[in-house]
């Protein structure tokens, strides 16, 4: 009894101590953090770092971790707004916009201005393409790459199997190696469009994190890796307290998710020399971790660098439209669709595209800024142009101009609708309601329906009435209907081949 007793003092004794401790400080007593430093370009373009912290706080019984994101922001102190970047690939990230947060970004500087650096983005084979917001990440590549740098291509073969909470209310559908590498083969094409692999020094190179993921033992790895986080620290990353705070079941494989891209960075820094992870702001906790890893195992000095995520100026997520998924790959979207969504842009976000998704130089997009009223539609047909050209090729250019005209001055003749969507009819006759479903031009027959009756659809350009309209194999006896819903999604009915 003494000694249940004695037990018993020593756990509230030990119990209370704790609670003067608050869960974001690092494992270590009286040193300074080892914290990286945080240069962020806000909305107002300045410029902040965290500026590293004194603790006296006494030592727990764990090994340190990295801040949390809550803390980096806390310790953030202005800086020099005068900071000028040295080497070409930061400038051209800061004067485009692409730069929102950075450790140690007067060393990665030095770094980029007098050596080679190898950087690497990764992409999970979640779906059979890239939609266009992963446009940002592989311009960053391709800038990467133009400045003389080694981009790395990271295919996520292995974090596919687990999939990224990050943003998301429920856990991801699982694939089957199948399904993961089909994905894979259908995302590599793009990248060919805009780095050039080889051999060379500053090559681009594409690799699979399948490749070690799927060798780990799994408490071999846990010895060795889990003493390098804590769970105090893990769940206060944001995408974490976002899925709990909605009260949605997050699984413990999806918890891991942040601890496999953290050993990415180790791993490829062993394999490649990779020194500079890039990606997205909200992956920032996760790239944080794999900095703080890298140096931990191997004593190894390595960045991490985020881009904004980019919204459109109504606060809508970027890469989704009315009709779905705006992808790259011209088999899941034709070209004349990708053009479309460029041309559709709304005037407030015209100019920061142009920076953004095009190559054009910036005295010449200057120029554009200065556009107002209806002659800001010139900027938006450089920027569809632009974008469409870059991922399609110059030979496409001249048909989608062609069925653009065509369209905005309501004819048709032939070969002017070619770019056009198609969805062939299935038997002798169909609904129009199902075929804009089955378009994509509505998310489903209610939504359609309520399209239909506010006069927003159109049969060969004449407004849909009837919500129960078909089309018939004999309407098609010239080869084709046209179908429109508002003015700027346009498609064709073809007979079944």
């Amino acid at each position: 009894l003494r000694r249940s007793s004695s037990v018993v003092l020593l756990s509230i004794m030990f119990t209370k101590a704790m609670a003067f401790v608050p869960p974001s400080v690092p494992m270590r007593m009286f040193v300074r953090s080892s914290a990286p430093r945080v240069l962020s370009f806000g909305a107002q373009n300045r410029v902040q770092r965290a500026r590293p912290t004194v603790s006296s706080t006494p030592l727990r019984m764990a090994v340190s971790s990295p801040p949390d994101e809550a803390e980096q922001a806390s310790e953030a102190v202005e800086i020099k707004q005068d900071f000028a970047p040295k080497s070409s690939f930061l400038k051209t990230m800061v004067e485009r916009g692409f730069l929102h947060s950075c450790t140690d970004i007067e060393t990665l500087d030095s770094k980029l201005d007098q050596l080679v650096v190898t950087a690497y983005l990764g992409f999970d084979a979640t779906a059979p393409s890239l939609h266009v917001g992963s446009l940002l990440q592989i311009m960053i590549l391709r800038h990467l790459q133009q400045s003389g740098h080694k981009p790395l291509v990271l295919l996520g073969g292995g974090t596919t199997k687990v999939g990224d909470p990050t943003g998301k209310d429920e856990s991801r559908k699982m694939l089957t190696d199948h399904d993961i590498q089909a994905n894979i083969n259908g995302i590599r094409q793009v990248f060919d469009k805009f780095l050039s692999f080889g051999e060379g020094e500053t090559d681009a190179l594409m690799v699979n994190n399948d490749e070690w993921l799927s060798e780990l033992r799994y408490l071999e790895f846990l010895r060795d890796y889990g003493p390098k986080f804590t769970i105090n620290r893990m769940l206060n990353f944001e995408s974490v307290k976002q899925r709990l705070g909605r009260e949605s079941p997050l699984t413990f494989l999806e918890f891991n998710y942040m601890i496999l891209q953290a050993y990415d960075f180790l791993e490829l820094n062993r394999r490649y020399k990779c020194t500079l992870q890039l990606g997205g702001s909200d992956q920032w906790g996760n790239m944080v971790n794999g900095v703080e890893l890298t140096r931990r195992c191997d004593s190894q000095e390595v960045f991490a660098m985020t881009a904004p995520l980019i919204t459109t100026s109504d606060g809508k997520k970027m890469g989704k439209s009315e009709g779905g998924a705006i992808w790259l790959n011209s088999d899941m979207l034709p070209p004349y669709d990708y053009w479309q969504f460029w041309r559709n842009t709304q005037d407030a976000d015209v100019i920061r595209f142009l920076k953004l998704f095009t190559e054009l130089p910036l005295d010449e997009i200057d120029k554009m800024a200065a556009l107002k009223g209806s002659e800001i539609n010139s900027a938006k047909k450089v920027l569809a142009d632009e974008c469409t050209r870059m991922l399609h090729g110059e030979e496409v250019l001249p048909s989608i101009h062609e069925t653009a005209a065509s369209l905005f001055s309501k004819k048709q003749n032939g070969g002017a609708m070619d770019d056009l969507p198609r969805v062939e009819l299935e038997g002798e006759a169909e609904g129009v309601i199902e075929l804009f479903v089955r378009l994509n031009f509505a998310k489903s027959k209610s939504e359609c329906r309520k399209l239909i009756q506010g006069g927003g659809a159109r049969l060969n350009d004449e407004k849909i009435t009837d919500i129960a309209a078909t089309v018939t194999a004999k309407d098609l006896a010239d080869g084709q209907v046209k179908l429109s819903m508002g003015k700027k999604k346009h498609a064709l009915v073809v007979p079944k081949a």
